[in-house]
């Protein structure tokens, strides 16, 4: 009898291997078609990653394209429902678990028919579509062909645009009036008489050396004639929409509950963006906390540098004072690139892992600094052969304080945004899709915690340089607030703009395009706080449970060794590296 229970019990547990691995298999098959399925969706995103096969070509985004994909996703979605989760390994439910929530906030963004509104003040398909020469390969012939093909394409993906924007005019799903104030500035700059004044036409300017003389003359005929033929007529007939049909039907609104089933709406944008389950009035309360709390570490270094007067003075003085601001955009540049510099140099002391891929910094185009933020990043290739950027905002230096340069370079280089988004590319233990996963929280989280890193390696030792360190914390607690505010609980533009200019030090400049971006792009504004507070607040319970054996690298380690995840995903993690941790402690002293 004994002899026959080993027997069934072996049967069972071959049996039982089988399912997990069929089940891993399923995943995997599901894992590799969907990203199949996104890289022809969107041929400049394989570019981006190191995929060629789409070099030539451009997204279709028409109506009917928006709801071939929505179909797709949701027989994506029956697939991912119809495998046994419980059967999977832990590492496989990991993915099954993100790819899973991806691809139902997609769903949901594709049920609200948001794709209608596909541009705003600050990004759209005509907005990135110049930036095209410093994001492709351009080192062959071939390449050259296939840029020019791209030129081509652009009338299509315009009259696509067009199309997405007419059917939001008729079902009211439209921009507020307000953030497309200047909108024309980053139009009109393409609408050019000679093609070989466009942004576009710098490639046909500087040859690499393996395109031959006679393919020169031939491809610059051919991309003059392609940007005055598709890019300079698009722009021409884009903005005659905007200005004829578009900007006279948007929205005196500002709020994303005044949209079509705006309320429902919004409260998927908050656990879109946050990746936990919160209400918008639980993000606005944990927002006026903070605001406070920060507020009081602000008044303690008005207090420290002997200022006569209160915060609203301090922060008057803040932004006439000329010394607190370059007078070149070369000055501002190098003073980034100081910074940058020093914190390389004290990169070891905080973290195992430091990326392959560098950085560079780069000023932010002209044809669209008036409406944009105070910086960026523009992340690297997948495939190693572009670095990453940061860009610098150098339009209106009187808005761009240099107290601020070490908090926002820090957030937007090292180490934040390139340290993490880098390592995150390189990794090669996870599917490409989680290699390249947009995951806000955690990614901007991530960005705003490492601005505060710089305390523990010798920056902002300047009192106001850590004031501009806490303007910007207190910057993205606003956004809980603000953002909240205008889209959920009724809110104008101009108590938005008084709250962050009363709680900041912030330009009046910088805080109207702000709340411009946050007015435009719900919800994501509460990423960069909520992201933070779970990150410190995880960093905390370390430290208290494992007393002196908490070690700061092998922390970020983990932190950063899965790429972006959801919250509640990583507080999963640091709990198991905690236990992890603990254990082999206790291991140790029992040896010992």
């Amino acid at each position: 009898m004994r002899q026959w229970s080993s027997v069934f019990g072996l049967l069972f547990l071959i049996l039982t291997a089988d399912v997990v691995a069929d089940e891993a298999e399923v995943l995997q098959k599901l894992l590799e078609d969907s990203w199949e399925f996104g890289l022809r969706e969107n041929p400049t995103f394989a570019t981006h990653v190191g995929d060629h096969r789409f070099n030539d070509k451009l997204s279709h985004d028409s109506i009917a394209d928006q709801h071939r994909r929505l179909a797709e996703n949701k027989r994506q979605l029956a697939r991912w429902k119809a495998i046994d989760r419980d059967s999977l390994q832990p590492t496989d439910r990991i993915n099954y678990d993100i790819f899973g929530r991806i691809l139902k906030s997609e769903i949901a963004e594709g049920d609200f028919e948001m794709y209608l509104i596909p541009i705003s003040n600050r990004w759209g398909f005509h907005i990135s579509f110049p930036e095209l020469p410093q994001q492709v390969p351009l080192n062959t012939t071939q390449d050259y062909e296939n840029y020019i093909a791209r030129l081509q394409e652009f009338s299509r993906v315009t009259d696509e645009n067009i199309e997405l924007l007419r059917g939001g005019i008729d079902k009211g799903l439209v921009l507020p009036a307000v953030v497309l104030e200047g909108y024309k500035d980053s139009i009109t700059a393409h609408i050019v008489e000679d093609p070989t004044e466009s942004l576009l036409y710098a490639p046909f300017k500087n040859y690499p050396e393996r395109v031959s003389a006679n393919d020169q003359d031939r491809l610059s005929a051919a991309g003059q004639d392609a940007i005055r033929r598709s890019v300079v007529s698009s722009y021409q007939k884009f903005i005659e929409f905007m200005e004829n049909e578009y900007v006279p039907h948007c929205r005196g609104s500002i709020a994303a509950s005044a949209l079509p089933n705006g309320r429902e709406y919004y409260r998927h944008r908050v656990r879109l963006f946050t990746t936990l389950d919160l209400t918008p009035d639980e993000v606005h309360e944990t927002g006026q906390r903070e605001v406070k709390r920060i507020r009081v570490a602000m008044d303690e270094i008005i207090n420290r540098v002997g200022f006569d007067g209160d915060f609203a003075a301090f922060v008057e003085y803040l932004r006439k004072e000329p010394r607190f601001y370059a007078e070149t955009p070369e000055q501002l540049l190098k003073e980034t690139a100081y910074v940058l510099k020093k914190m390389d140099g004290q990169l070891p002391k905080l973290f195992k892992s430091l990326p392959r891929t560098p950085y560079g910094i780069r000023e932010v185009p002209s044809y669209m600094a008036p409406k944009t933020t105070t910086a960026y990043y523009q992340l690297p290739s997948g495939d190693g052969t572009q670095a990453g950027f940061y860009y610098v905002n150098t339009f209106n230096l009187k808005s761009r304080p240099l107290y601020g340069i070490e908090a926002l370079s820090l957030h937007e280089a090292v180490p934040g945004h390139h340290l993490q988004l880098a390592l995150q590319q390189e990794l090669t233990d996870i599917p490409p899709f989680r290699r390249f996963s947009p995951i806000t929280a955690f990614i901007e989280g991530w960005a705003l915690y490492a601005e505060r890193l710089g305390l523990e390696v010798g920056f902002y030792e300047d009192p106001y340089s850590d004031f501009g360190r806490l303007t910007y914390e207190n910057w993205r607690a606003c956004r809980l607030v603000v953002d909240t505010g205008m889209h959920y609980f009724g809110w104008t533009r101009k108590q938005a703009i008084d709250f962050m200019a009363n709680n900041t030090a912030l330009s009046i400049h910088n805080i109207e395009a702000e709340v411009d971006r946050y007015i435009s792009w719900p919800g994501q504004a509460l990423a960069y706080k909520t992201g933070e507070l779970k990150i410190r607040e995880l960093r905390a319970k370390a430290e208290k449970e494992l007393g002196e054996r908490f070690d700061i690298r092998d922390f970020h380690e983990v932190v950063l060794g899965s790429g972006a995840i959801p919250l509640d995903v990583l507080d999963g993690n640091v709990s198991e590296y905690i236990t992890r941790t603990a254990a082999t402690r206790r291991l140790r002293c029992s040896q010992s």
